[in-house]
């Protein structure tokens, strides 16, 4: 497998490229559209052909890139089944294997941050947490019917039952880390390591976190598949 993240510095968003290196088949994960350039270039230095642009959820800090990657490329948008987004080529369903190449990424239901956000574990060996799990931390669930106890569940019961030494790669990060593991994430997060799920949810509940400064123009324009 072909695997690597890309950064997005004014939002803190990772990005994710996926390939399988002897089909030359590539998705991309949660794309920037200030950064299309910088991930076709890529592409097309690898040689690679971009199947999908695959979103973890409709996302309030950004403005993906998808629509502009799809114009470009040719490739599917796919996004999580409760995803209001009437622009996707297609909406997964948890549990759904998506193969690019010999590649498998699989979706799995992983609301709480918002009620429709998905994560994906790539050939059972990297799991893309997007924004439910970060490395020691998680995301919010204040808005975009998020729900503390959901993401708790989610956290505990979907991503902690995974072995220990799948590797966790975030949707985003503000400390400088780049990958963890479950097992370091289960000994170490502070937000969830050792909590009860009413002690994690009192704690998600009085966070008191500024909202995302694009969240006006991001979730109606990534509804649209990233038009403005």
């Amino acid at each position: 497998m072909l695997f690597r993240q890309l950064f997005d510095q004014d939002t803190w968003t990772y990005t994710y490229l996926i390939a399988d290196p002897d089909t030359k088949e590539a998705a991309l994960v949660d794309p920037v559209i200030e950064q299309v350039e910088r991930d076709l270039k890529l592409v097309q230095e690898l040689g690679l052909t971009l199947k999908y642009c695959m979103e973890t959820h409709v996302h309030a800090d950004h403005i993906t890139g998808t629509g502009k990657m799809r114009e470009l490329t040719g490739c599917k948008g796919l996004v999580p089944e409760k995803a209001q987004v009437n622009c996707a080529d297609r909406h997964l369903v948890d549990n759904e294997v998506v193969m690019v190449g010999n590649v498998e990424i699989r979706a799995i239901a992983s609301p709480g941050h918002t009620d429709c956000h998905f994560a994906y574990l790539v050939d059972n060996t990297h799991l893309l947490t997007g924004d439910a799990l970060f490395i020691r931390g998680c995301g919010r669930t204040d808005f975009q019917s998020g729900d503390a106890g959901m993401l708790y569940d989610t956290i505990t019961k979907r991503f902690f039952t995974l072995a220990d030494d799948v590797l966790v790669y975030p949707g985003h990060d503000y400390r400088g880390h780049l990958v963890s593991t479950i097992a370091e994430e289960k000994a170490h997060n502070p937000r969830i390591s050792g909590k009860k799920r009413d002690e994690f949810i009192k704690l998600m509940n009085n966070l008191d976190l500024p909202n995302p400064q694009k969240i006006m123009e991001a979730v109606p324009a990534n509804q649209m598949c990233g038009k403005v």
